[in-house]
């Protein structure tokens, strides 16, 4: 198996050695490229779960695996939805409860997820030409904390491709960032009411 393969040389170290430190990434701005924020599924696999996986099992794999979302696939390897920690952690799994009449544990991630009919994507184009800034705008529009990024150019079937997390988003450009699209300053609110 080994055949051909020649050693290296080495050089036996002495006097003073430092270590390299790498290099530290840029800053991430609202105006850095929106790929800078996404969470690339073509490089990193996608943390999944099955949609008749109960909630605390979805709960307990993604405190495991670090994240707040899972992508729910069917066995055929097909999108049924998202669900995210807060599915898991809000009000949702107590209504279903008074709703259905079922112990907390018997809830199934297809009970709480949001199901792909209900989801939005931004497609891989709009992504490639975007800001972070455009993202941020973005979730507060639809009031959501995740958003989903979406190839449908290559391959015979659409392909989710990323996602970008309000949280992830805040990390990286190391600040909080309002989630509304609440009037920011006196002078905003002065114009709203001019207009209204």
């Amino acid at each position: 198996m080994m055949n051909g393969y020649k050693s290296l040389a080495v050089q036996h170290l002495s006097g003073q050695v430092s270590i390299v430190k790498p290099a530290l990434p840029n800053p991430v701005t609202f105006d850095s490229p929106a790929l800078e924020v996404m969470t690339d599924l073509r490089s990193i696999p996608a943390a999944v779960i099955a949609p008749n996986i109960t909630m605390e099992i979805a709960n307990a794999y993604m405190m495991q695996r670090g994240v707040r979302t899972l992508l729910v696939m069917y066995e055929d390897n097909l999108l049924a939805g998202i669900i995210t920690a807060t599915d898991i952690l809000g009000e949702k799994p107590m209504r279903f409860i008074q709703e259905r009449g079922v112990k907390h544990n018997e809830i199934l991630v297809m009970d709480i997820m949001t199901p792909l009919e209900m989801l939005e994507a931004i497609p891989l184009e709009e992504v490639m030409h975007a800001r972070v800034g455009n993202i941020v705008a973005s979730l507060r529009e639809s009031g959501r904390l995740h958003a989903l990024a979406i190839d449908d150019k290559s391959g015979d079937l659409p392909r989710i491709c990323g996602i970008f997390s309000w949280t992830q988003i805040e990390k990286q450009l190391g600040i909080k960032i309002e989630q509304t699209n609440a009037a920011q300053s006196f002078a905003e609110i002065e114009s709203a009411l001019a207009a209204g």
